[in-house]
């Protein structure tokens, strides 16, 4: 191992600083530099939007570390607004803004990912904010408290939108969130997507899909619709993109990201590159993609040390696990979703179901939903849910089996932590799993939200729970009743059975299926699924009426 080996660190980061202590750990010896063009470094970003409506109360607690603590603790050499203008990658130079060359024998580039602020005709630039940095945090703080703020808006749904959208809402004010697709959160589908929109709406957040920003008048936002917003105060989080300008002007090989291979070696020999500026292989598909995400972030950076210290280590891929707090609900996925799918023509079979957070005998039980998507061999593509409780261990469990090339047979036989006030002794993971394997294996027709237009619908819930609320259009036959009224069900016609959740519609169409029905399907996700979607398409009408 080179003993007075020169590493130069662009970018102080979750990626930029996890390489730098791992090759402190490493080797004593390396002379490390990290090169920070902002005056912060190992912020939580991730925590952002909860400090600026102080539910993160010291700003301390926003630094994971700080340039005294990598001096005192790991003798490296933090240089904070020192950003680099170039890279000499024959001589190993770079060159800051200041004019200082620096040499290297190897070199990190780590800076991340810029927001994306497009250029909206008129835009009031004292008004918008983004939030990527602490000072953007302490901006938008300042601003609200020192203008009287009572109208907030959010352009774009994705994590940070949702994010603040509810901390505004914390904070008291009239928050808008605007969305040009037709559903916020783009890493789940519709149905999960239905539920944040749901939760967000009932606390007072006000949603606009499927419309875009044409221009600033003033204090208002004309929307593409021509519908007309008043605002105080705007957030763009409309998504970041990769700081390439750099890695470009050194001559590494970039396309939507700076390309690496496994090692995290870009395509100039003593350069290496990770975090949110690196294009990574989807786990699923293994095709590239960009995945700015701060679990893999870390872990790039930890790998890109051992590697420069003479470790083998190499980057597996990224599943895109990520979870979401909207108020009371969590909203949780990994892996790849339908439009993922479909958009690379990857034939896929799905399915939803119910679970409950722990024992239904043990009190204050709730609801969470699941969908997942599987080849028909039984290969897990992706996983998402939605509910109050035990959402993100019940995803991340679905990650490991996914890490570990396991699929539905694995969810099936997973063997889980159960007592009543954790869980239930089938798990909703393997639930989950025999719900799939009774697909893959034929005893289950699955039908979704979209058949039931062109189906024959019959609600199997006891008679109260029919009278109480059901499906337009549906009739009653409850399960304890079917074997006596065969003559009932038609035999020309796509019969879709349902219930609350889409459990008692299975076991009802079990017993059809063995009568000689072949044309059965059970609803997955019954009617609290169908009520949610319809809810949500309610809301959205209102919304429309009253711009």
């Amino acid at each position: 191992m080179e003993k007075d080996l020169n590493v130069i660190i662009i970018g102080g980061g979750a990626c930029g600083a996890s390489a730098a202590a791992r090759i402190r750990r490493l080797n004593e010896k390396a002379k490390i530099t990290i090169l920070e063009k902002t005056d912060e470094i190992s912020i939580a970003n991730c925590g952002l939007p909860y400090y600026t409506s102080d539910i993160i109360v010291s700003r301390d607690m926003m630094f994971v570390s700080s340039p005294v603590k990598f001096k005192n603790w790991f003798n490296i050499d933090v240089r904070l607004n020192s950003e680099v203008v170039n890279i000499n990658t024959v001589a190993k130079i770079v060159t800051l803004k200041s004019g200082e060359e620096l040499s290297y024998d190897k070199l990190v580039i780590a800076q991340g990912a810029k927001p994306i602020i497009p250029d909206f005709p008129n835009m009031p630039q004292d008004k918008i904010f983004t939030v990527r940095t602490l000072l953007d945090a302490d901006k938008i703080k300042k601003f609200i408290k020192t203008n009287n703020v009572q109208r907030a808006v959010v352009i774009g749904g994705g994590f940070i939108g949702i994010e603040m959208a509810e901390n505004f809402v914390e904070m008291g004010l009239n928050t808008i969130l605007i969305e040009a697709q037709n559903q916020i959160l783009s890493s789940v589908d519709y149905e999960a997507a239905a539920f944040v929109q749901n939760e967000l709406r009932d606390n007072g957040v006000e949603l606009i899909l499927s419309d875009g920003v044409k221009e600033f008048q003033g204090n208002r936002i004309i929307l593409n619709s021509l519908k007309e917003i008043e605002f105080d105060i705007v957030i763009m989080a409309i998504g970041v993109r990769p700081e390439l300008e750099l890695a470009k002007l050194a001559g590494l090989k970039t396309e939507r990201g700076i390309i690496v291979n496994e090692k995290m070696e870009t395509s100039v020999p003593d350069i290496y590159a990770g975090g949110d500026g690196i294009e990574v292989k989807d786990f699923v598909t293994e095709e590239n993609t960009i995945i700015p995400l701060a679990g893999p972030a870390n872990r790039q950076g930890r790998i890109i040390a051992d590697n420069i210290c003479g470790i083998q280590s190499t980057y597996k891929n990224s599943q895109g696990t990520s979870v979401l707090k909207v108020f009371r609900l969590t909203a949780a996925s990994v892996g790849n979703n339908e439009k993922q799918l479909k958009s690379k023509n990857i034939n896929y079979w799905k399915t939803i179901i119910f679970g409950r957070d722990h024992a239904g005998y043990y009190p204050n039980s709730v609801q969470i939903m699941f969908k997942l998507l599987f080849t028909p061999e039984g290969k897990i593509l992706g996983a998402q849910a939605v509910g109050e409780n035990g959402v993100e261990k019940r995803i991340d469990v679905i990650s490991s089996i996914m890490r570990n090339r396991g699929g539905i047979e694995e969810l099936l036989d997973s063997e889980l932590c159960y007592a009543p006030p954790y869980s239930s002794a089938k798990d909703p993971i393997n639930i989950l799993g025999m719900n799939a394997d009774n697909i893959l294996r034929g005893f289950l027709k699955p039908a979704f939200y979209e058949d039931i237009e062109e189906s024959y619908l019959i609600d199997v819930r006891p008679k109260e729970a029919f009278e109480s609320s059901t499906i337009k259009g549906a009739v009653n036959i409850p399960i304890s009743e079917i074997r006596t009224r065969l003559k009932e069900f038609p035999r020309d016609k796509k019969i879709v059975l349902f219930c609350n959740t889409g459990h008692t519609s299975y076991i009802a169409a079990r017993i059809l299926d063995q009568y000689g029905f072949n044309n059965v399907y059970s609803l997955m996700g019954g009617i609290i699924l169908y009520k949610t979607i319809i809810k949500n398409i309610e809301n959205e009408k209102k919304v429309f009426s009253k711009f």
